[in-house]
């Protein structure tokens, strides 16, 4: 922080305290003024300066104001935009103000749940603040007594009314929660460490293996690897129907699950009615730990879908009869954590390393062992043996080569699918990355989705995807995978990747990578934008010739399908732009109007020159024109006048008009000047006009030219009717 800038801080704060004892007086003012010095004090200057000191001041007044009286375990918001008339202060945003006991996650919680509800947040001030009350609940000094937080939140400008209402609820239902966790963390971490010496002292049935994995899976997540955050208990009862189902325990909720979630404390666990009764049956009972993401979304702490670790109860005699659910939220040190020192992982880790068979300290082991602790530490808790093996092998052999792959499994549950993309890192982006979102949603049958995306030193990119679906329509075998995988692939090809297909196609491959390595990163943005690359390839052959030959220019002409009848015309050129006013007579006088025109500037790498690309939009005087009869005329004709070896006027519209080339148009303009010359009353303009009028009798002329001239057509001469010319009607009055 500058100096300038900190001591504008200072004196705005001043100026702030001075205006509070300008206001109030007696203990008040005291209260007042402590609470704006530990208000502001660890907001940056820069989110300061600029600011009226009756703002800031008004501020912790009004936040004061709130907190003048809250009950013990309680919490009090309000949302708000102020107004210097109606609040005594002003904000150009509207104002969240929030008076809790401290506590940890409260200020991810709220803004969390600000972005839920789509507020944009655009100041955050978190003071935590000493208070001391009465036993009714009222303030009575600031400084003293335990910590309170007050959290004051400028977001997006809000409308009135139940806007402001819908966003105090919600935060009031997240500090609800906040609470819940943060009292009962202790009560469900215990459950954690009860339920592992259960397992101990009463194992169930099943795989000794497996039970003490579990037992010391539930005691790495007591040691600070697991965010409690939910826990209940339910019994598993035979329904009418003949399903399975769990009804939860009363009085068993601790956490965000202390209240039942139905009027009813005996209704069915609905997380659980929503599996398909076939997809339930696949775990097996003796297995004692269910690990998987919960449908519902943290309200605590971070905003992703809980984790959910379900724990079997089992009858003195073995029979399954309940199960204790924790939800919460993975640490990062579980994140971190290697794979040998997470329980249950190591064991799936082991199976797959052991099952691949690569000898201790070879490439492919370190290889292997790499990729596998690369994945995410939620991946690996889920996937089977038999799954990651498949994925790790399959990432193996990619091999850092730049190529897309798709790695997708559904959870036992149905409820969402595991889906790792690995893309190649120059493509990557997040127009890209919304692209592949779109096609797994629409692959999956998605009802939303979160994602994590890995860049670093590997050429690929991975992307991790959640996708939540409905668990009742989670039957079948899911989509094809390769065919979701070519379709990712196609949306992750850039257009440079479009480039050197065509070249290599069309050039080869020595002739085009070399071509390639000149153009490949040449065309500006905007011509990316508005050409594909199938037409760069013939772009770069005429962009070749400039300058060989003779040639300082070179010239196309075509018809695209989207055109609307206009000719789309490029001019190529080395070096500087074309003045417009060089180029626009010629296109004229050629019988086009020029409705558009788009320069790009062509710059290969190091000292290999740069190219202009004129696109001009023509539009025919004569209306719609076949590009492929005429185009060969036009541009030897414009290239020939450009060059100076013919002439620039109006007898050149008979390139479009009557489908003429430049040298029989020269034979006209021959005829006219001729005619000029032996006294004719015909103006040369007259005349051009009344050809370009008469295109039928321009083209008969011309016949009669070679009739008579040609050595090959002398056999013609006699045949021709030259009368018929004189008797011709004419399209338009040459007057």
């Amino acid at each position: 922080m500058t100096v300038p800038l900190q001591e504008a801080r200072n004196s705005l704060l001043d100026r702030a305290t001075a205006y509070v004892r300008s206001r109030l007086h007696g203990p008040s003012a005291h209260t007042a003024e402590n609470l704006v010095t530990a208000y502001w004090e660890r907001v940056p200057a820069e989110d300061l300066v600029g600011r009226d000191p009756v703002d800031l001041a008004g501020a912790a007044l009004a936040h004061l104001h709130l907190a003048e009286r809250r009950a013990p375990g309680t919490a009090k918001a309000r949302v708000y935009t102020p107004t210097f008339d109606d609040h005594g202060w002003a904000s150009t945003h509207s104002v969240v103000e929030i008076v809790v006991d401290d506590m940890p996650f409260l200020l991810d919680s709220v803004s969390m749940e600000l972005v839920r509800q789509g507020c944009g947040l655009h100041l955050v001030v978190h003071p935590v603040v000493p208070v001391s009350r009465d036993d009714d609940g009222h303030l009575t000094a600031i400084g003293t007594g335990p910590p309170e937080a007050f959290l004051h939140v400028e977001i997006d400008r809000q409308p009135p009314g139940e806007r402001l209402e819908a966003l105090r609820d919600g935060l009031l239902a997240v500090l609800d929660d906040v609470r819940a966790a943060v009292e009962d963390w202790p009560a469900m971490r215990a459950q954690a460490q009860v339920l592992a010496a259960e397992l101990q002292e009463r194992p169930p049935p099943g795989d000794a293996r497996e039970i003490s994995e579990a037992r010391d899976f539930l005691r790495f997540m007591a040691d600070d690897h697991f965010v409690f955050l939910g826990f209940r208990e339910y019994d598993l009862v035979r329904a009418e129907e003949g399903d399975d189902v769990l009804r939860p325990v009363p009085g068993s909720g601790l956490g965000i699950l202390r209240h039942d979630p139905a009027a009813d404390p005996a209704a069915p666990s609905r997380s659980f009615a929503r599996v398909p009764a076939e997809l339930r049956r696949q775990s097996p009972d003796t297995v004692p730990l269910i690990l998987t993401k919960a449908a519902a979304r943290a309200t605590v702490h971070r905003p992703t879908a809980l984790d959910y670790v379900g724990v079997k109860r089992y009858d003195p005699d073995g029979t399954l009869s309940g199960e204790r659910r924790f939800l919460g939220l993975y640490t990062s040190t579980m994140h971190k954590a290697p794979t040998a020192d997470i329980p249950v992982l190591r064991k799936t880790v082991a199976a797959v390393v052991d099952r691949a068979g690569f000898a201790p300290a070879s490439h492919d082991a370190k290889a292997l062992a790499e990729v596998i602790e690369a994945l995410p530490r939620l991946e690996l808790l889920e996937v089977t043996a038999d799954e990651l093996y498949d994925t790790a092998l399959g990432i193996l052999a990619l091999q850092e080569r730049q190529r897309v792959r798709l790695f997708a499994r559904r959870d036992r549950f149905g409820r969402h699918w595991s889906c790792l993309v690995f893309v190649p890192l120059d493509r990557y982006t997040q127009a890209v990355r919304r692209r592949i979102t779109d096609i797994l949603m629409t692959a999956f049958g998605g009802t939303g989705f979160e994602y994590q995306a890995q860049v670093g030193e590997s050429v690929l990119a991975r992307l991790h995807f959640i996708v939540h679906i409905d668990p009742a329509a989670a039957g079948g075998a899911g989509p094809d995978l390769e065919v979701v995988e070519a379709r990712i692939a196609q949306a992750t090809r850039s257009w440079a990747d479009d480039l050197s297909e065509a070249l290599l196609e069309g050039y080869g491959e020595e002739r085009g990578l070399a071509l390639l390595r000149r153009y490949g990163s040449a065309f500006p943005a905007a011509y990316r934008d508005d050409f594909p690359a199938r037409a760069a390839v013939a772009d770069i052959a005429r962009m070749e010739s400039c300058g060989q030959d003779g040639h300082d220019i070179a010239l196309s002409l075509a018809q695209p399908l989207e055109a609307d009848g206009l000719l789309r015309f490029k001019l190529f050129n080395a070096g500087r732009p074309l003045p417009l006013s060089d180029v626009l007579p010629l296109l004229e006088n050629m019988g086009v109007r020029v409705v558009d025109q788009r320069p790009y500037e062509v710059r290969a790498p190091g000292d290999q020159g740069v190219v202009w690309i004129h696109d001009f939009g023509l539009r025919p005087a004569e209306g719609d024109l076949e590009a492929e009869g005429v185009k060969g005329i036009f541009t030897d004709a414009f290239a020939t006048t450009w060059r100076g070896e013919a002439e620039n006027d109006g007898f050149n519209r008979l390139v479009l008009g009557a489908g003429l080339t430049g040298r029989e148009v020269a034979i006209l303009r021959a005829y006219s000047k001729y005619l000029r010359q032996v006294g004719s009353a015909f103006s040369q303009a007259y005349m051009e006009r009344t050809l370009a009028a008469n295109p039928h009798i321009a083209r008969l002329l011309v016949e009669l030219f070679h009739a008579r001239f040609d050595p090959a057509r002398q056999d013609l001469t006699d045949q021709l009717d030259v009368r018929g010319l004189a008797g011709h009607p004419s399209s338009a009055d040459p007057k």
